[in-house]
């Protein structure tokens, strides 16, 4: 038995066992640790792939238990989230809108599943993105009550307390997922400078991001990677 073989899918597998206790934690309404776990998952799902491509075992089996794991973690739980801070919004509709109304924050759900269901089957995706990959605006959308929670401006409660912005961003995160915007990759193929200078200035200003701003350098750093891609993009047309 090549024991070797079925250490990738052993980490998507624990990849997927993150998502689903994060799951239970949105439920709970528990968005740190919600978050926690989805960032321990997207870290086992870099890691599954690196140690594929390290033991040569990469497989379409592989390929389908990745997406099936992402679809939870980076689909489900943050769809879920955004539907828990939809409930809570200050609003002027009538209570049966609002009964129906937070369920719109599934629609993140429907396009990260859109998504990956064409990652798999897109062979121009192999060393870039095209559109904002799943991890990405999980952590985008789960960064949001966390910015809600410990931000003492007065400015993003009401924004972030707001029924119609939520949902501009919800379907700016649907839109987003399967945009034809190509995206740079963080993945670093050749050590030199030359070669990675973009994904290491990207890395050095999301670090001062993360650092000044803390929850709120989240989604500050995945508009910055977006706009970054947009203008390297331009650059190389050039």
């Amino acid at each position: 038995m090549n024991i070797k073989k079925h250490i990738p899918n052993l980490i998507t597998l624990l990849n997927l066992f993150c998502g689903c206790i994060a799951l239970v934690f949105a439920f709970h309404r528990n968005f740190e640790m919600a978050f926690y776990f989805v960032c321990l998952g997207i870290f086992l799902d870099f890691f599954d792939g690196f140690f594929a491509r390290l033991f040569k075992v990469s497989s379409p089996l592989g390929l389908q238990l990745d997406s099936l794991a992402d679809m939870v973690t980076s689909g489900v739980v943050p769809g879920l989230v955004m539907y828990q801070m939809l409930i809570n919004t200050s609003t002027t509709m009538s209570e049966s809108y609002m009964q129906i109304f937070p369920y719109l924050g599934f629609i993140i759900t429907l396009g990260s599943c859109y998504r990956l269901a064409n990652f798999n089957i897109d062979t121009r995706q192999t060393d870039s993105f095209i559109g904002l990959p799943t991890p990405a605006n999980a952590l985008f959308v789960l960064s949001l009550p966390l910015v809600l929670k410990y931000s003492d401006s007065l400015f993003l409660l009401e924004i972030l307390t707001n029924q119609w912005v939520l949902l501009v961003v919800t379907l700016l995160s649907a839109y987003m997922l399967n945009a034809e915007i190509p995206l740079f990759s963080l993945k670093i193929k050749k050590f030199s400078f030359k070669d990675n200078a973009l994904q290491i200035v990207f890395l050095l200003l999301s670090l001062l991001l993360l650092v000044f701003f803390q929850y709120l350098g989240i989604p500050l750093l995945i508009i910055f990677y977006i706009l970054l891609s947009v203008v390297n993009n331009k650059v190389l047309k050039k």
